[in-house]
């Protein structure tokens, strides 16, 4: 007859569970995840102050259409080490006929591809690579987090509930955005992981409630290298 330690299988080992105690901060428009992303990072490393985050916006006029590169700038002007990971350097041309894109791509092709350029001299860290789940988890292993740029239309919380109470782009009640087959761009913040689920917790921005979410890996790789994404992913280290 088996003891209940050895019916639950054998214990996990130190990496194989993390979950990181970051603070789920809501978006307030359609188009601010990335900003209240940018919160939530800086909130967990104490850095958060509203003013100065305000103030940053101002300096870096971030407005209306926030792009991952500008997430990097950001996380520079507070002197957090970051590493920001992506498959092409610049502006996808081809995206230019995305329904999400279409809109504010011409006006923001040249800021965009100038922030890239310009990145290595303001000593904002951007690399062209390609980042696996177990960089994605070693990465989370030692405290430090990430923002990652997914297909919102595609992920999927195991924990929340359903039909979704909130949609990711608008309050309760507006037109859902995310349930449109196109791509859409959408930020959330990586917390942790559990490697005998084969699941990842993270924060989505779009969601007050139930706080932490959390998918398998295999939804979350397919919403993460949607294209669209050119897998963008912000490292953020906690040794800042």
């Amino acid at each position: 007859m088996r003891t209940e330690a050895e019916a639950a299988g054998p214990p996990l080992e130190p990496g194989d569970f993390v979950q990181l105690p970051v603070p789920v901060i809501q978006q307030l428009y359609h188009w601010d995840c990335g900003l209240a992303c940018s919160r939530m990072v800086l909130r967990y490393l104490g850095q958060l102050d509203d003013n100065e985050f305000e103030r940053a916006l101002q300096e870096l006029q971030l407005t209306r259409s926030i792009w991952t590169i500008d997430l990097a700038y950001l996380m520079h002007h507070f002197g957090v080490r970051h590493r920001f990971c992506t498959q092409t350097l610049g502006v996808d041309k081809g995206y230019k006929n995305q329904s999400f894109y279409r809109k504010h791509f011409d006006t923001e092709e040249t800021r965009v591809n100038q922030l890239f350029a310009q990145a290595k001299a303001c000593k904002v860290l951007v690399e062209k690579c390609t980042v696996s789940v177990q960089d994605i988890q070693a990465h989370l292993a030692q405290g430090h987090v990430a923002i990652v740029l997914v297909n919102s239309g595609v992920l999927h919380c195991d924990l929340c509930s359903s039909p979704v109470k909130y949609c990711c782009f608008a309050p309760s009640g507006h037109r859902c955005f995310c349930r449109t087959p196109d791509y859409q761009g959408h930020f959330i913040v990586l917390r942790g992981y559990n490697r005998a689920t084969g699941c990842i917790f993270y924060n989505n921005p779009a969601y007050a409630d139930p706080g932490m979410c959390s998918t398998s890996i295999s939804n979350f790789e397919e919403a993460r290298t949607s294209y669209g994404t050119d897998e963008d992913i912000l490292f953020v280290y906690l040794d800042s």
